[in-house]
């Protein structure tokens, strides 16, 4: 497999061992399992080559934009997209037609990376992904999540997060985003005061849509890599077996239910911080509801956590609380200002430009094709607003230069032959049934006169 020239940690579960790391190339003397690398390792952006300057004085801003999109709309898909390893690409080109055999169309969660992340949380096998992935469609179905991330309006959010310190907050030496809790600081009481349960649940889903399709294609044109998973922090100071009342655990166990089972390897790694005795009573409890990959990508820390944080986040992106040098003063506080790539007005100009150049990309193919716009669900650029941009990427084919009307109608011929195929053995089959039943006949008629026979006798 490809992978980069940088470091990156790989997770390991063994006896004793809670997990480990290493850089690239280097080999481990223990017998552990070693689980698939962080999921963006083999997805890096290719050396750039040097491109003569030309004059641009006399275009204008958005022409200029529209024609640096066109020539480097390739690395930019790579950035996205990401540079797929070709072992990856087989299984998953197989995986997608099995589910296509389940009835199951192209759609924007038929993606590469979609499927892929599902892949890697069942070890690859093919009948467990797929039981999982059309678990994961139906609840998307009956929990109406589309409907969620369009029309969901959390009125209350400034009052949870004063009872609830939590958000997303800069990004990792890498590029991917943070997210930060503050367990020890949470009024459950208060909370259930101004949401409930449910409607929290219905938030932390808009969020998570948020962060798949607006954080991490963000985070991956700020970096010029692909980014596909999270950093997160857990502060839990003060927290014990106290804090985890009937209502806590509800609502643990219905948000951890999603993340592991609906937003499988969206995380790289999870540090939970001021541990002291009265959680670590707690953890083994909690423990129990966490799979075992999850596990080996959490780091317990007590109050010495800092140095540890700092080896993997620039002090700049975190706040002071932290060990960090981020106030965020202006927005009362970090975990109310959601800084990051993804509210950078330099990434949202791109990300605008990007959507005009997609639809122009998106005409030619259905020109080439000779497809009719209701191909695309009549997208246009007057009714597709920039969020958009992220909905309808991940639906186009990861192939480049390939049409999805195409894939869909190769697809299509493969689902015909299966048909004609099963027909053709259940004709087959009613014809040797007619044989058998045939055969049976004379056999009867043997069997009576053998018996006329010993009556007469």
């Amino acid at each position: 497999m490809r992978t980069s020239k940088g470091t990156f940690k790989e997770i390991l579960i063994s006896a004793g061992i809670k997990g480990s790391s290493h850089k690239e190339g280097e080999s481990t003397k223990q017998k552990s399992k070693i689980l698939h690398p962080p999921i963006e390792t083999f997805w890096q952006l290719p050396p750039k080559k040097d491109q003569k300057k030309k004059s641009i004085k006399s275009r204008t801003a958005k022409t200029i934009m529209s024609l640096a999109l066109k020539k480097k709309s390739k690395s930019l898909q790579v950035i996205l997209g990401g540079s797929h390893d070709p072992k990856d690409e087989q299984i998953v080109d197989s995986f997608r037609q099995l589910v296509f055999l389940e009835g199951q169309l192209i759609d924007k969660n038929n993606d590469y990376h979609t499927l892929l992340r599902f892949l890697r949380m069942r070890d690859y096998d093919l009948q467990k992904a797929k039981n999982m992935y059309l678990n994961f469609l139906k609840w998307r179905e009956e929990f109406h999540v589309d409907e969620i991330s369009k029309e969901f309006m959390f009125e209350e959010f400034n009052e949870v997060k004063q009872c609830y310190p939590h958000g997303f907050h800069g990004v990792d030496r890498y590029g991917r985003p943070i997210y930060i809790e503050r367990i020890g600081m949470v009024n459950l009481t208060r909370l259930l005061e101004v949401t409930t349960i449910e409607r929290f649940v219905k938030y932390h889903v808009s969020e998570q849509e948020k962060t798949l399709n607006w954080r991490f294609p963000s985070c991956s044109l700020a970096a010029k890599k692909h980014i596909a998973s999270t950093v997160s922090i857990v502060d839990v100071k003060d927290v014990g077996i106290s804090n985890f009342s009937k209502p806590a655990r509800l609502l643990f166990l219905e948000i951890q239910k999603i993340d592991s089972h609906y937003y499988p390897e969206t995380l790289h790694r999870l540090f939970i911080i001021n541990a002291g005795s009265g959680f670590r009573v707690l953890w083994k409890a909690i423990k129990a509801f966490l799979d075992q990959r999850t596990l080996a990508k959490i780091q317990v820390l007590g109050s010495n956590y800092t140095k540890t944080l700092l080896e993997v986040i620039d002090p700049s992106n975190l706040p002071t609380f932290l060990g960090g040098n981020c106030k965020c003063s202006e927005y009362g506080g970090c975990l109310f200002s959601d800084k990051g790539p993804w509210n950078d007005p330099s990434v949202t100009t791109l990300l605008q430009a990007m959507l005009e150049v997609e639809e122009e990309n998106i005409d030619d193919e259905e020109q080439n094709c000779s497809a009719s716009k209701d191909s695309f669900d009549g997208l246009t650029p007057d009714n597709v607003s920039i969020k958009d941009v992220y909905d309808v990427t991940p639906s186009r084919d990861d192939t480049f230069g390939q049409p999805v009307l195409q894939k869909i109608l190769t697809l299509q011929s493969a689902v015909n032959d299966t048909k004609s195929k099963i027909q053709a053995l259940e004709a087959a089959l009613t014809d040797m049934t007619s044989v058998i039943e045939g055969l049976g006949q004379p056999i009867e008629e043997l069997k009576k006169q053998i018996l006329v026979s010993k009556l007469r006798a």
